[in-house]
């Protein structure tokens, strides 16, 4: 793997060159590099789980689900992160010919831990609400069953729904699809 570079800040240019050469994953803010650290047991089922449901109701539909290795650039601020699942319809838009930077998210979902959840509450979640395609952003408890679900409404406005049954179902009217808790936590919550 490549070091990081001596520099303190890259351009997005340079972040994408050097990125695209390395074996872990790194987001880029503001112009620095923030490695991305690794993840549980709990978190790698919960996001399997996630894309296999989705997946499956996907079929045949004008949609595509990607898991943490699509990157995704908030035109906005400059971010280019990696969400734990991301959704597009329509025609996905990609920054450029390589096709690993997607442009026009609509669903995204973030699993919680420990290390991450301020962040993913808070600052990254400023960041994703000024993508325009954006409508819902779903952060997933890994402990403990828990999906919290923001829908973007009028005025810039988001509404939050919270689930804590195992037995509670989500719906995803953007992508036309339904998450079971059940599904989400299987071999997680047993």
């Amino acid at each position: 793997m490549n070091a990081l570079p001596a520099q303190l800040q890259l351009t997005a240019a340079e972040y994408l060159i050097w990125e695209r050469q390395q074996e872990t994953r790194h987001e880029y803010i503001n112009g620095a590099i923030h490695a991305m650290v690794g993840a549980s047991r709990a978190h790698n089922l919960i996001c399997a789980n996630l894309l296999a449901a989705l997946h499956r109701q996907l079929r045949g539909q004008p949609c595509e689900v990607y898991t943490n290795d699509m990157r995704v650039k908030v035109n906005q601020t400059g971010m280019y992160t990696y969400p734990d699942v991301v959704a597009v319809c329509g025609q996905p838009l990609f920054e450029d010919q390589a096709v690993d930077t997607l442009l026009n998210p609509l669903v995204i979902i973030e699993v919680l831990s420990a290390s991450t959840e301020t962040y993913d509450r808070g600052a990254k979640f400023l960041h994703y609400r000024t993508v325009p395609t954006v409508q819902d952003y779903l952060l997933v408890a890994q402990h403990e069953c828990r999906i919290e679900q923001y829908q973007r409404q009028a005025h810039q406005q988001w509404l939050l729904t919270e689930y804590v049954q195992c037995t509670a179902v989500i719906e995803l009217n953007t992508l036309g699809c339904r998450l079971l808790l059940h599904d989400v936590y299987e071999r997680v919550m047993q």
